[in-house]
């Protein structure tokens, strides 16, 4: 039986056109980049290419443009480096209690170095309050990394807010992107954004590739020694192919992005009111604002772990929530966040949509989960 899979925001499949795009950069064209020869400089061109392709899509400059081996690294780069380049202005940061683990590491890095970090407060839908970052922000104020949409329960921020905010304070705004990037509109400029993070392997492209917009003029010092290659800031050969195939996913989606994302949509809440209607099931995170590819869905007395064992068994692929978090004996930082109980958190499913996916899938599902769930809770009663 074909996989079923409902675990999106964990990673996509590589489509044809992005395997076929990535294909020359292996076997013949596979020059480096930083050598002076004519094959150095075929890679070379393909990577400034390739730059423009991402700049674009975002309303940014081709030099804005690093890339990096994945989100989890430009998170890094973007806040280690910024807050050490910045360091002797203040030392005074910012970010939310819900943000992935690739960003909540390096604050938590710099407050054994020193900083201060505000973790600011969601409310139960996940939403920042524009009121408690502006009231958070002080004189020692240096950067905030707040995220556009969230990994796990899908809420989307009101971006163009937080950036007014943030610049109208002088203060450097991060957002790590990977989830929001083709999903929900980005524009760097309108919506004060200074350095953004984006991945290749959330847009149906490759694995082992992402990127960092930095704005010209923002400081950043180098977290790691090497070469000047990546503006001087990620030194290291740069992944050709990666970066051909991260492009070309990028090229698919802005084809038609209105239309696909209706479709998520639609199917969204096809999956998200057949699983509310098992007993004792809750969405958690937004009804509105939320991103068009999230269903997260509490199952009260159906341990989740069991549950995913369960559809895993019958081809169908969730998961618990991050999966660079998955395999934690702790509860999900956002379920916490929001307000549920470390039971509740542990019960928890997310299924997470592509394009590629379709109705059929999504109903399989629905049946599927509403089996377990039933045969769970009878389990857990005896």
């Amino acid at each position: 039986m074909k996989p079923i899979y409902l675990d999106n925001s964990a990673t996509t499949q590589v489509v044809p056109e992005v395997l076929e795009a990535m294909k020359p950069y292996f076997t013949e064209k596979y020059g480096n980049p930083s050598s002076t020869h004519f094959m150095g400089m075929e890679a070379q061109k393909t990577l400034d290419d390739c730059k423009e392709t991402i700049a674009n899509s975002i309303g940014a400059e081709r030099e804005e443009i690093i890339f990096t081996s994945g989100g989890t690294e430009s998170n890094n780069i973007a806040i280690l480096g910024c807050a050490n380049a910045l360091k002797k202005k203040g030392k005074h940061v910012i970010t939310t209690k819900i943000e992935h683990q690739s960003v909540l590491e390096p604050f938590r890095a710099l407050e054994r170095n020193g900083f201060r970090v505000t973790y600011l407060p969601v409310g139960k839908e996940g939403f920042v309050s524009t009121n408690s970052l502006e009231k958070a922000i002080t004189r020692e104020t240096v950067f905030a990394s707040i995220q556009n949409a969230n990994h796990e329960i899908g809420t989307i921020q009101d971006m163009a807010e937080i950036g007014r905010i943030c610049s109208g304070k002088g203060v450097i705004l991060h957002v790590d992107g990977c989830q929001g990037f083709t999903k929900i509109p980005i524009d760097v400029s309108r919506m004060g954004i200074d350095m953004l993070t984006l991945n290749s392997h959330k847009i149906h492209g490759p694995k082992g590739i992402g990127a960092l917009y930095a704005r010209s003029g923002t400081r950043l010092e180098k977290i790691y020694g090497g070469g000047e290659q990546g503006n001087d800031i990620r030194p290291g050969t740069e992944n050709v192919p990666g970066a051909a195939g991260f492009s070309r996913a990028a090229e698919l989606a802005s084809r038609n992005p209105g239309r696909d994302v209706r479709r998520m949509q639609t199917l969204r809440d096809r999956l998200a009111k057949g699983l509310l209607k098992i007993r004792d099931s809750m969405l958690n995170g937004p009804k509105d604002r939320r991103l068009c590819s999230n269903v997260n869905i509490t199952f009260r007395g159906a341990e989740a772990e069991a549950a995913l064992v369960a559809l895993s068994s019958k081809g169908i692929c969730a998961s618990s929530g991050s999966a660079c978090t998955s395999r934690s004996v702790q509860p999900s930082n956002v379920l916490t966040a929001i307000g549920l109980s470390q039971k509740e958190a542990f019960s928890t499913l997310r299924f997470t949509l592509s394009r590629l996916n379709t109705a059929e899938e999504v109903d399989y599902a629905i049946e599927a989960a509403s089996d377990i769930v039933s045969g769970l809770r009878k389990l857990a009663a005896r």
